[in-house]
C-alpha cells in the first residue's frame, strides 16, 4: 500500500527539481529578482508588513505568518528567472491569504503543534501497541498519526489556492508574459505533486495502521 505512495514521492522529488533547474535558467524579460516579484505581489495586495529575506538552501522558500517574514532561498532571491519569479510569487501567496483570513491556513497553523506530534511519534505509539497487544496505546497512535494526516490533506487546498493567486498576479500585473507564465506554472505544478504524493503516502499509512489494528 505504501510503496507505491513512496515510489511517487521520488518522482516528484525529481520532477520539481529538475523543473526548477530548467526554468533557473531562463531569465524573465523584465529582468526582476525573486525577491521584487515577492514585494510587487505584496504591494499589489496593500500588504505593508511582511519583510521579504534571504534564507539559505535550495528550495527552502517559506512564508512564516507568526513573523510575518517571507523567507525566499539563495537561487530565489536575488536571481532574476523564470522559477525564481515563480516560487517567490507562490510564498507572497501565503502571505496573501495570511492577510486575507484564508480559513485552510488558518486550519494548518492550528494544526501544526498536533501535526507535528503525530507524524513524529504517532506511527511508533501505534506499532508498540500492537506489539505489546495494548489496544488503548495503538488507538492513540492512530489518532495521534490521523491529526497529522489531516495536516497533510489540508495542506493541499492552501499550496493550490497560493499558486493560483500567485499566477493570476503575475498575469493581471504583466509581470510575466504569457509564454514565461507557462514556464512558472510548470514549476508550480511540480512542485504541487510534491504535497499530493506526501499526502497519499500519508494516507496508506494511515489505512496500513487501520488495517494491522484490526487484525492484532
Amino acid at each position: 500500500m505504501v510503496v507505491p505512495t513512496l515510489i511517487l514521492s521520488m518522482i516528484a522529488q525529481v520532477k520539481v527539481k529538475s523543473t526548477f533547474a530548467k526554468y533557473s535558467q531562463v531569465r524573465c524579460s523584465r529582468n526582476i529578482s525573486g525577491r521584487d516579484a515577492a514585494l510587487l505581489l505584496l504591494k499589489a495586495n496593500s500588504i505593508n508588513d511582511v519583510a521579504v529575506e534571504a534564507v539559505r538552501g535550495t528550495l527552502s522558500d517559506h512564508y512564516d505568518p507568526g513573523a510575518k517574514k517571507l523567507r525566499l532561498s539563495e537561487p530565489v532571491f536575488a536571481q532574476t528567472s523564470i522559477a525564481a519569479v515563480g516560487v517567490a510569487a507562490h510564498e507572497a501567496g501565503h502571505a496573501i491569504q495570511h492577510a486575507r483570513g484564508y480559513a485552510p491556513l488558518v486550519l494548518r497553523s492550528t494544526l501544526v503543534p498536533v501535526a507535528n506530534i503525530g507524524s513524529s511519534f504517532g506511527p511508533w505509539i501505534a506499532i508498540a501497541g500492537l506489539f505489546f497487544q495494548f489496544p488503548l496505546l495503538l488507538n492513540l497512535g492512530i489518532i495521534l498519526f490521523g491529526a497529522a494526516v489531516v495536516f497533510y490533506l489540508v495542506t493541499l487546498p492552501v499550496e493550490f489556492n497560493a499558486s493560483a493567486r500567485a499566477l493570476a498576479i503575475l498575469q493581471s500585473n504583466n509581470i510575466l508574459t504569457r509564454d514565461e507564465l507557462e514556464g512558472a506554472k510548470k514549476v508550480l505544478s511540480a512542485a504541487a505533486l510534491t504535497y499530493v504524493a506526501s499526502a497519499l503516502t500519508a494516507v496508506m499509512s494511515l489505512l496500513r495502521l487501520i488495517l494491522l489494528s484490526r487484525r492484532r
